[in-house]
């Protein structure tokens, strides 16, 4: 099971920005979306989710906007900024390129001998 955490935490960035062009996300909401869209089987903390969204900004992919919520509750909102779009572009190809290999591994029978 450890190496399925794994590949799911190298997947975030890939599924956060995704979800960024989009539309804006708070934090909550980014991860209740990943819970819910994946039907439970990403189940991202949002504690384990900033770190990853603090990454994103330091590298200027995404950036933050306070927003208020109501009278008194005030909201980071994350954006998508166009290095984000690009780099999204990239780890889609990426990640369809890997998908596609270990799909024919998967289906790789070998001939008998």
């Amino acid at each position: 099971m450890k190496n399925a955490i794994n590949f799911k935490r190298g997947s975030v960035e890939l599924m956060v920005l995704y979800l960024l062009s989009q539309k804006d996300y708070y934090g909550y909401e980014l991860s209740v979306t990943l819970k819910d869209v994946s039907e439970g089987v990403l189940d991202i903390p949002v504690g384990s989710l900033y770190p990853a969204l603090y990454k994103l900004i330091d590298a200027g992919y995404i950036s933050d906007c306070q927003k208020k919520a109501g009278k008194r509750k005030i909201r980071v909102y994350y954006h998508l900024e166009e290095a984000g779009a690009n780099r999204l572009k990239l780890l889609i190809a990426d990640y369809r390129e890997t998908s596609e290999a270990i799909n024919k591994v998967l289906n790789y029978k070998p001939e008998p001998d």
